[in-house]
């Protein structure tokens, strides 16, 4: 029999959930939702919000001056084809710009970073991207995303979410996790964004020396460099403490198991973590340790897949409490 991705499992007794869900009540609501698009109506249907291109894209979650997305992707050679050929013919095109990084220069295209390969040079390699997005593309975004090439994001949710934020402020979003750093640090897996007053204080560390390669542990570095320059780590999670950064593939968040120790990644958490469906927000951001066949099934998931006649709420003046603080 042939193998089924955790993937298609877990979306099949989700959608099995929702389908029960809307049996039973026609009238549920998503009014704890804490980042929205602002033109939402109470009951419009999905298909009323549809675009000839095929995508359900809502006009807040258009590009704007204000939510312009860099993503750069970590890659190396021997994965642009099993790996990121695939990201780039899924999410990666709707972002305003992307950028492949590794360590040679293709015409797939991938930006050659004068770094080896190996996971021992993964800090080196983010280092060097960010100094190279720094030196050509500064004025090309505002929010600068750092993702694997195992990654799915949903790049309108993360627009509409860095929406809150004011690039100008040193913000530092992601899957927060506790140890080893004072003020915690976001998961490399999960993806994080720099905002354009962060991404300066990231250069400015190394280049006055605040900021060192100490580890090759990149995601703890990177946390650790944003704690020198006083870049505030926010808070991404919906009112209900729904995460929408993930750091494994969806069933891994979805389906709780009773049956064995707290994983590591939940250990790893900063804020207490919720297990099974309360775990992830509805405007979800990001899943890592994705499988290729697996991102044009959530892609398919995402944008396409709507239950006939179900009517959406939102409540738009909901916001993150985040968002209310001033770094």
């Amino acid at each position: 029999m042939q193998k089924i991705s955790h993937l298609t499992f877990s979306m099949g007794l989700l959608l099995g959930f929702i389908s029960l869900r809307f049996v039973f009540d026609s009238n549920i609501s998503t009014d704890h939702i804490f980042f929205v698009p602002r033109n939402a109506q109470e009951g419009i249907e999905p298909s009323a919000q549809h675009v000839p291109s095929g995508e359900n894209m809502t006009t807040a979650a258009r590009p704007t001056p204000r939510t312009r997305v860099l993503c750069w992707i970590m890659t190396g050679p021997m994965y642009l084809e099993s790996r990121t050929r695939h990201i780039r013919e899924t999410w990666a095109k709707r972002c305003d710009k992307t950028l492949y990084m590794s360590s040679a220069k293709t015409d797939f295209p991938t930006v050659g970073l004068n770094v080896s390969e190996g996971r021992e040079n993964l800090y080196w390699k983010t280092i060097e991207a960010f100094r190279y997005i720094h030196r050509h593309h500064m004025d090309d975004a505002d929010w600068f995303l750092k993702a694997d090439d195992d990654t799915f994001v949903v790049v309108e949710n993360l627009r509409y979410l860095l929406s809150r934020f004011d690039t100008e402020k040193p913000w530092y979003l992601g899957r927060r996790f506790s140890p080893f750093i004072n003020q915690g640090y976001m998961s490399g897996g999960a993806g994080y964004v720099l905002s354009k007053e962060a991404l300066r204080r990231f250069i400015k560390g190394f280049d006055t020396g605040q900021c060192t390669h100490f580890s090759s542990i990149e995601d703890m570095a990177l946390g650790k460099c944003m704690e020198m320059m006083k870049v505030e780590p926010a808070d991404t999670r919906d009112i209900n403490g729904g995460q929408t950064f993930h750091a494994f593939p969806p069933d891994y968040h979805l389906v709780r198991q009773t049956r064995r120790p707290r994983p590591w990644y939940l250990l790893y958490d900063t804020y207490e973590p919720i297990e099974g469906p309360g775990c992830c927000a509805d405007l979800a951001v990001s899943f890592h340790y994705m499988l290729p066949t697996d991102l044009y099934v959530l892609n398919y998931l995402t944008y396409h897949l709507r239950p006939y006649g179900y009517k959406y709420r939102f409540n738009p003046d909901e916001k993150t409490n985040s968002t209310s603080k001033s770094p």
